[in-house]
């Protein structure tokens, strides 16, 4: 198993779901961030343009079976990407265990319903 935790655009965030929708991946975390790097972003604020290099962006955090890694990170790559500076990064952690809370069902299995999971 396999976490992948994507920094994007927040401006991507509708194609990056719809992406990982048609990849099969229909269950992931996401949270609002912002993170300071080298390039900078006009923000109008009352009429007036500011550079910030403070950036919005959205963090996605998924665990799927190694089998769907890679489709996974190519729905990412091909919806999150403008080609401009800026566009994020992927990171990729194994998982040693995982277990659903609700059964005590532990391994790839409890990632999902298996009535609906393809890929177990």
């Amino acid at each position: 198993m396999k976490k992948i935790e994507a920094v994007i655009r927040k401006s991507r965030f509708e194609d990056v779901k719809e992406a990982l929708n048609e990849a099969g991946i229909e269950w992931f975390s996401y949270w609002d961030i912002t993170g300071l790097g080298k390039s900078t972003e006009d923000q109008v604020v009352r009429g007036q343009i500011f550079k910030s290099n403070y950036i919005q962006r959205r963090m996605l955090s998924i665990v799927v079976r190694d089998v769907n890694l890679e489709k996974t990170v190519n729905a990412i790559l091909k919806s999150a990407r403008t080609g401009e500076m800026g566009d994020g990064k992927i990171f990729v952690y194994d998982i040693e265990e995982t277990y659903r809370i609700r059964t005590g069902e532990s391994g790839p299995g409890a990632l999902y319903n298996k009535e609906n999971s393809v890929n177990l």
